[in-house]
């Protein structure tokens, strides 16, 4: 049997079961998995990645893989900046903050490039930032990890105390202060790091979309550099492009 025929075969059987399997429940360990269906670990870990990132299926550290409910998708085009929690909104799904972690502390070298500001305090520039990192929940599970580094006269730690739900971007948009006017972001695949992968429920390694973003003021000045990590299973990222 060609290696084709045996990856089909393995993603048919693989479908089957999850279908049969109750949401929320635990399938057999991997050992005893790939035992019944007669393939090699490392052949069953590569195929159960493609139900994944459909969200069929969730690994948790040191517990074992779950079939999950069906998720809905958030689908969205990239012409124009949101939030997660209004597009979510807009469709429906319901979305909660997860894990949250704010400090104030002096910007790394790749926070002073990205925010242009100077790394050393003694040439007159504070290079104080507020980093807020958070897990974004849709129907209850992880689904994206998003970092925010602000300069601390932009945002505070202070600013997030009341009623913060999970955007720095619609925190920004109510206030109004810095207007602003563009973001430019750089889109990529990325294996989740462990932090990463400990704060979203999934394995080190795990594929994730990355977009790495900076956020401008009418100014020219840039005021926000995020980096954002979706399950590609939550999310439906589109581009309508114009011909000619």
């Amino acid at each position: 049997m060609s290696n084709q025929s045996i990856s089909q075969r393995l993603h048919d059987q693989l479908g089957q079961l999850i279908a049969l399997t109750k949401p929320g429940d635990r399938l057999p360990s991997e050992p005893e998995l790939a035992r019944q269906l007669g393939v090699s670990r490392a052949t069953l870990r590569e195929a159960m990645r493609t139900f994944e990132t459909q969200g069929l299926l969730r690994r948790r550290q040191g517990s074992g893989t779950y079939v999950n409910h069906p998720a809905q998708v958030i689908e969205t085009g990239l012409e124009m900046l949101e939030s997660i929690e209004t597009v979510a909104q807009r469709i429906g799904l319901h979305t909660t903050l997860g894990a949250l972690s704010v400090e104030q502390r002096p910007a790394n070298e790749e926070e002073c490039k990205a925010l242009r500001i100077t790394s050393d305090p003694s040439q007159g520039s504070d290079n104080q930032i507020t980093s807020v990192s958070r897990v974004i929940l849709a129907g209850g599970r992880p689904a994206a990890y998003l970092i925010d580094i602000l300069p601390k006269d932009i945002l505070t730690p202070e600013d997030l105390q009341n009623g913060f739900t999970g955007s720095v971007l619609d925190l920004l948009l109510r206030r109004g202060v810095p207007p602003l006017m563009v973001s430019r972001t750089e889109i990529s695949a990325a294996t989740a790091t462990s932090a990463v992968a400990r704060a979203m429920g999934i394995q080190r390694g795990d594929v994730l979309l990355r977009f790495v973003a900076e956020l401008y003021s009418t100014e020219g000045r840039v005021v926000d550099f995020s980096i954002s990590y979706f399950l590609p299973g939550y999310f439906r990222f589109h581009v309508v492009r114009r011909v000619g």
